[in-house]
């Protein structure tokens, strides 16, 4: 479980200090999920679950007339992404909880996010409420994972700690609390959103490159992911078997400079009803 507070705290400042390194492992879900977006009307945009701003500061290129706010929980990620947006950006970020935040004189028409939204503590309600404060022809478009069995990078990682049991609870907050597409459809109709389509979209979950690849994806999941946690707990040897595990199971993945794993997604859209 990834909640609101673990974003507000560690887990927030981790991506906030990796930001290039989780920007280059979702570079092909970005493309793909750029040129969804791409065909979809929008001048008043909110980005939900905003992170470190790839997804915002690259609308902000493909639509420079519109205007684009970047919402994330973690003060840490919106304070990277405004110093990535410089004063020369045309979007902006807050540290704001797009389930209960309230903007004044901005009624957003198109609602994006790039796995931002899988942390809601109720999903129905936080859907319900940006379809409320929204423009009355607002779209959304926004991607999620799919199954932890369809993405080989977490079920390679849960190897790597035998005994750790699974998520009592796979609908609580979390990278794969959207997996189930009828759930999504399920939370969307509830929250009053209509024309809803769930399409696949595979991509390379990219964890290192160069010369140094098998390092850089060892620094990656050290910082980022389920992994993360525990390494900072362990000591000693038990720490020492762990990260022999980690270097074996990126080796093994390893091909000519590239250390990348099969990632699976869903691309959501839908329209304010």
């Amino acid at each position: 479980m990834t909640g609101k507070s673990e974003w507000q705290d560690r887990v927030g400042k981790a991506w906030a200090q990796s930001w290039q390194l989780t920007d280059r492992s979702f570079a092909g879900l970005t493309e793909e999920l750029l040129h969804v977006i791409a065909a979809l009307p929008g001048s008043r945009v909110v980005d939900i679950g905003c992170g470190a701003g790839e997804l915002s500061l690259a609308l902000s290129r493909q639509r420079p007339e519109a205007q684009i706010i970047g919402v994330d929980v973690s003060p840490d990620l919106v304070e990277t992404a405004n110093e990535r947006a410089g004063a020369k950006s045309a979007a902006r970020f807050l540290c704001a909880d797009a389930a209960s935040w309230e903007p004044e004189g901005f009624a957003p028409d198109l609602y994006v996010s790039r796995h931002g939204v899988m942390f809601f503590d109720d999903p129905v309600a936080a859907f319900t409420h940006l379809r409320t404060i929204s423009a009355a022809d607002a779209r959304l478009a926004f991607s999620c994972f799919r199954s932890r069995e369809e993405n080989p990078w977490m079920t390679g990682l849960a190897a790597l700690l035998p005994g750790v049991p699974a998520p009592s609870d796979p609908y609580a907050p979390g990278p794969f609390a959207f997996a189930n597409p009828e759930r999504i459809s399920d939370i969307l109709t509830q929250a009053g959103w209509s024309g809803i389509r769930i399409e696949p979209c595979d991509f390379a979950y990219v964890a290192g490159s160069g010369d140094d690849a098998e390092a850089q994806a060892t620094d990656f999941f050290a910082r980022i992911g389920p992994l993360a946690p525990i390494i900072r707990e362990l000591h000693g040897e038990a720490r020492e078997v762990l990260a022999g595990r980690l270097a074996g199971w990126i080796r093994r993945n390893a091909r000519e400079g590239v250390v990348a794993f099969a990632a699976a997604a869903w691309i959501v859209t839908a329209r304010r009803d």
